[in-house]
């Protein structure tokens, strides 16, 4: 049995050692190697993919994410362990190059970000606390394909899970209260922007 994942760094490192026989890679091999039963590696996997360059401005990849989340917190919420997912979405693949070089570009910032995360606050990020992030990023979700029309409010959504994720895996509630700021800042950002434009 595989360990659990407890930072960013080990994530990586566990999507670089997919098979590389299979060329793209796809999502199923992906979730199947951070944790398919595990919350917090599936929304930090979509944070990341949201948030990256290269892959999370392709269009669509925010919408898809988005129902991945939608899917698996909707499960999470009504008690499930096992997250069911549909075959045309484990199908979505990205090429393995482009993959390795967005893993290149987070591998220092990822390092940096390791050191100051550690469990505190933990009630946060368990039982009832952990629910209330599910509800966040099912909120998050729902917004992806309005996203997508706002520029760089997508990869403030990819920031947003991409912290949730972390948080429940480290279990680190600071961290977790700042990803719901962060969600907070995403709904101002598309609110304004709606307003924007319904007011020309």
């Amino acid at each position: 049995m595989e360990s659990e994942i407890r930072s960013l760094e080990q994530l990586l490192d566990r999507i670089r050692e997919i098979d590389k026989v299979h060329d793209p890679v796809r999502l199923e091999s992906i979730l199947h190697a951070v944790g398919r039963r595990s919350f917090g590696p599936i929304i930090l996997v979509t944070g990341l993919i949201t948030l990256a360059p290269l892959i999370g401005d392709i269009p669509g990849v925010p919408t898809m994410m988005g129902l991945l989340v939608l899917l698996t917190a909707g499960q999470l919420l009504v008690g499930r362990k096992t997250f069911w997912l549909p075959g045309f979405l484990l199908q979505r693949s990205v090429d393995r190059t482009r993959l390795h070089r967005v893993l290149d570009w987070l591998e220092k910032p990822v390092r940096f970000i390791d050191r100051f995360l550690h469990p505190r606050l933990e009630v946060i990020t368990h039982g009832k606390g952990a629910l209330v992030i599910a509800v966040a990023c099912v909120c998050i979700a729902l917004t992806m394909p309005a996203l997508e029309f706002i520029p760089f409010s997508a990869n403030l959504a990819g920031a947003a899970l991409t912290a949730f994720g972390l948080a429940l895996i480290v279990r680190d509630g600071y961290l977790a209260v700042f990803a719901l700021a962060v969600t907070a800042g995403t709904f101002w950002a598309v609110i304004a922007n709606i307003s924007k434009i319904w007011g020309e």
